[in-house]
């Protein structure tokens, strides 16, 4: 599968009163990562490929992390983001961020390909995902 890798520096809004990064930020980072990684793959923004492929996106149903070293405002740090598995509707998500290659933080996340409900517009269902779409991240 792909991999999609971006440097980014640690901002002060990214840290704790502790000058820490503040965990919940991670997890920004690694959503823009995500969305980062698809726009790549699929060749459009995330406007465009929502529209194309006719769902509302790919929410976040399951998270964990491992937290291994901290990082600080200043850090150059390097995340490498990639999706591990397709499955119907769902997929799950790598992240790797590490600081002068040492791994700090390391997490994993599920989404499921959604669509509007037609018969509740408020509601969202899980929609398979397109098998073009998994193609473009094998590769062919």
């Amino acid at each position: 599968m792909l991999i999609y890798t971006r440097e980014t520096r640690i901002e002060w809004g990214d840290c704790d009163p502790a000058g820490i990064v503040f965990y919940p930020r991670y997890f920004a980072l690694f959503d823009s990562c995500t969305t980062a990684l698809f726009s790549k793959t699929l060749g459009m923004t995330k406007h465009q490929f929502t529209r194309h492929y006719g769902i509302q996106g790919y929410p976040m149903v399951d998270t964990r992390a491992r937290f291994l070293k901290p990082t600080k405002y200043g850090d150059d740090v390097v995340i490498e983001t990639n999706v591990v598995e397709f499955r119907r509707s769902s997929f799950d998500v790598q992240h790797r961020l590490t600081l002068g290659g040492a791994l700090c933080v390391e997490c994993f996340d599920t989404r499921v390909w959604v669509e509007r409900d037609p018969a509740d517009p408020e509601k969202m269902r899980a929609k398979p995902v397109p098998k073009e779409v998994i193609a473009k991240f094998a590769g062919s």
